[in-house]
């Protein structure tokens, strides 16, 4: 279920840059995307944060370095091929999240609405039409991460 969200939502967000996109989102493009509407409003914050698991935690790290990098970008301090980097990392970690994440299906969901903000930044980026309207949702989604999902180690720094 997972999978086929994101890469329904991977293909709405790269819609304009499909020809820059890679393989797999003009694959993703068959899906239904009907019933990803709601994954534009801003996600729900629990009453109770939702369990996360390993890849999960390690996914989201990915994402906030890739971000952090695109910021910097976006600031004119790296080069295009820094941003690429940037872009794949985001990529690969939304893949590996797809993959391998285990989660109860509301938590499922409330990480549909966290991720369809890198999707879509990922996507201006490697289009090469990334600033702050694409880095700033990704930024809030990062600040949700940890009101949504009880990550322990979020706030402690990298090894």
């Amino acid at each position: 279920m997972l999978s086929r969200t994101i890469l329904s939502l991977s293909a709405l967000a790269l819609a304009g840059a499909l020809f820059a996109a890679p393989a797999a989102a003009q694959s993703a493009a068959h899906h239904d995307h009907a019933a990803h509407a709601g994954h534009d409003a801003k996600p729900q914050v629990p009453a109770q944060r939702w369990a996360t698991d390993a890849p999960l935690r390690a996914g989201m790290r990915n994402l906030r370095e890739a971000t952090e990098t695109l910021n910097h970008y976006e600031m004119g301090h790296l080069d295009d091929v820094q941003r690429d980097n940037a872009v794949e990392k985001i990529d690969a970690a939304i893949k590996d999240m797809v993959a391998n994440c285990k989660l109860k299906p509301e938590a499922d969901a409330a990480l549909h609405g966290l991720l369809a903000k890198f999707i879509a930044g990922a996507g201006a980026a490697r289009a090469g039409k990334f600033s702050k309207a694409e880095l700033v949702p990704m930024q809030e989604a990062l600040a949700l991460y940890p009101q949504m999902f009880d990550d322990h180690d979020w706030g402690k720094p990298a090894h």
